[in-house]
C-alpha cells in the first residue's frame, strides 16, 4: 500500500479563516538551537532586545534530525522517515528551555503552562510563570490588563489550544528580549500529545501575530537592531553540513545561484506569492495559473489543491514498484519569472522498494487559495530570505557540500510544449 505523510494542523497566529484552519496541515518543525549573536537595551512599543546584534547578523544553527512518526487521520504510524529541525528557547527569568519550532507558517511564541492539566501539556515541557521575576498577564491583543485579563482559543483542523497571553523576558539564543506569548491552558490530545516538541515559535508576517508584542520580527525591526531587519533559512540536506537560521543578514556562502525577489501576494500573513505555473520536465503545463505558495518552515513536506495533485501525478506516473523512478523528470513551479525544480528524491516517497507521490492534496477555496505549501523538501534545495519591511520573500539554489547545484532558469529560456506535447497530454492518452 501506498505510504503517505499527513501533515498535521499547527497554526498559531491569530485564528485564520475556517478553510485554512482546517486545510492547512504541519508535522515536523524548523527549530533554532541556542547560538547566537548579541543585542542591547532598546525600549519600544514592541518590546526591548537586550544586547545588540553583530553586523553579520543573528545566526544560530539548527539540529537535523531523522524522524519516523506520522500521523496518518487518528492513526500514528511508523513509516518513511522524514527530516525534522529541531532546537530550543529560553522563556522566563530565571530561564525555562522549550524545544520549538521555527515556524514561517504561524506568528506568534505557544508553549505549555504549568496550569494545563491536559495529557499534551504534562507530556512537554511547561512554563511555570510563578517561578519568573519579570512575568506579567497581558491581554491577548498586548494590552495591558486593567480588570480581568482574557485568554484566547485557536481551532484548527484535528484540535485546539486555549490559553492565557503572558509578557516576560523572551530568548532566542542570546539574543532576549521582553516580548509576549501564549501559554496554554488546556491542549487537545490530537494532535499534540503526540508531539516531539514542546511549542512553536512563528516567524510569519507581523499581521499573522496578536500584536508587535507577540512577533518576533516586528519586536527587532522596531529596534533597528539588526543591519538588515530581515532573515533567511539554510536547511541541510545531510549530516555532513550544518543547517541556520540568521537575522539580519543574508549568507552569501549558502547561495549557489543570484538571490531574486518575489513579492507576497496576500495579506493573511503567510509568506505566500504566486506561481504563473507548473512545469514537467521542463515543459509548461499550463495549469494552476494565478495559485500561490506559501512558503513554510514548519511543514515536512509539499502539498497543493487537490485538482492540480491529481493531474500531476497522472502525468508523472509514478510507478508503485518504483520501475520509473530513475526516468522520472524534473517537477517545477514558475515563481517571479523563474523555475523552481524538485527533482524526483523531493517529490516521491521512496522506502524499501515502494515509491509513492510526496504530494499531498490541499483544497482551500477563493479567494484564499488555490495554495500549495513548499516545506523542507524545498527548503533543502532553495536558501530562502524573508523581508517583512518590504513584504517579499527570496529564494536562490541552495549550494550543499559535495553536490552539484542546479542552474536557476529564467521562465523564458523554457521550450514551450507543442500541442498534446506536454506530459498531462501523454497522461490523459495513456488512460
Amino acid at each position: 500500500s501506498t505510504s503517505w505523510l499527513v501533515l498535521l494542523p499547527f497554526l498559531f497566529g491569530k485564528e485564520p479563516p475556517c478553510p485554512i484552519a482546517m486545510n492547512l496541515f504541519v508535522l515536523f518543525v524548523v527549530a533554532l538551537s541556542q547560538q547566537a549573536a548579541a543585542f542591547v537595551a532598546r525600549p519600544s512599543s514592541a518590546g526591548s532586545f537586550l544586547q545588540t546584534a553583530s553586523a553579520s547578523g543573528v545566526s544560530m544553527t539548527l539540529e537535523r534530525r531523522a524522524t519516523t512518526h506520522t500521523k496518518v487521520g487518528s492513526a500514528l504510524r511508523g513509516d518513511n522517515p522524514k527530516m525534522a529541525y529541531f532546537g530550543t528557547i529560553t522563556v522566563g527569568t530565571p530561564p525555562q528551555d522549550f524545544v520549538v519550532v521555527f515556524d514561517t507558517g504561524s506568528g506568534n511564541l505557544i508553549v505549555p503552562g504549568t496550569e494545563c492539566e491536559s495529557e499534551a501539556c504534562k507530556s512537554h515541557k511547561q512554563y511555570d510563570m510563578v517561578k519568573s521575576k519579570a512575568a506579567k498577564r497581558i491581554n491577548c491583543d498586548g494590552s495591558m490588563v486593567t480588570d480581568q485579563a482574557d485568554e484566547i482559543t485557536i481551532t484548527f483542523g484535528t484540535g485546539k489550544v486555549t490559553g492565557q497571553c503572558i509578557q516576560d523576558k523572551i530568548c532566542i539564543g542570546s539574543a532576549c528580549s521582553t516580548g509576549a506569548f501564549i501559554s496554554s491552558l488546556d491542549e487537545s490530545s490530537n494532535p499534540f500529545d503526540s508531539f516531539t516538541f514542546d511549542g512553536v515559535l512563528g516567524l510569519a508576517l507581523p499581521m499573522m501575530a496578536q500584536s508587535n508584542m507577540f512577533s518576533v520580527m516586528s519586536r527587532m525591526q522596531g529596534e533597528t537592531l539588526l543591519r538588515q531587519p530581515l532573515f533567511s533559512v539554510f536547511l541541510s540536506e545531510s549530516d555532513h553540513e550544518g543547517s541556520e537560521v540568521t537575522f539580519g543578514a543574508i549568507k552569501h556562502e549558502h547561495m549557489a545561484s543570484d538571490l531574486f525577489w518575489v513579492n507576497v501576494s496576500g495579506t493573511a500573513g503567510y509568506w505566500e506569492v504566486l506561481i504563473e505555473d507548473v512545469t514537467i520536465g521542463g515543459k509548461r503545463q499550463n495549469i494552476c495559473k494565478d495559485c500561490r505558495v506559501a512558503v513554510d518552515t514548519g511543514t515536512s513536506q509539499l502539498a497543493g489543491p487537490s485538482e492540480v495533485v491529481g493531474q500531476l501525478t497522472s502525468a508523472l506516473n509514478v510507478k508503485e514498484n518504483c520501475d520509473n523512478y530513475d526516468s522520472l523528470p524534473e517537477l517545477g513551479f514558475i515563481v517571479g519569472g523563474r523555475v523552481l525544480t524538485m527533482e524526483k528524491e523531493h517529490y516521491v516517497d521512496k522506502a524499501r522498494g515502494s515509491c509513492s507521490m510526496a504530494l499531498m492534496s490541499l483544497d482551500i477555496p477563493p479567494p484564499t487559495g488555490p495554495i500549495f505549501i513548499f516545506g523542507i523538501p524545498f527548503l533543502q534545495k532553495y536558501y530562502t530570505v524573508y523581508d517583512p519591511v518590504n513584504s517579499r520573500v527570496g529564494f536562490a539554489v541552495a549550494k550543499h557540500q559535495g553536490s552539484t547545484p542546479s542552474v536557476l532558469l529564467s521562465a523564458t529560456d523554457l521550450d514551450r510544449p507543442a500541442r498534446g506535447g506536454s506530459f498531462l497530454a501523454a497522461a490523459a492518452a495513456r488512460k
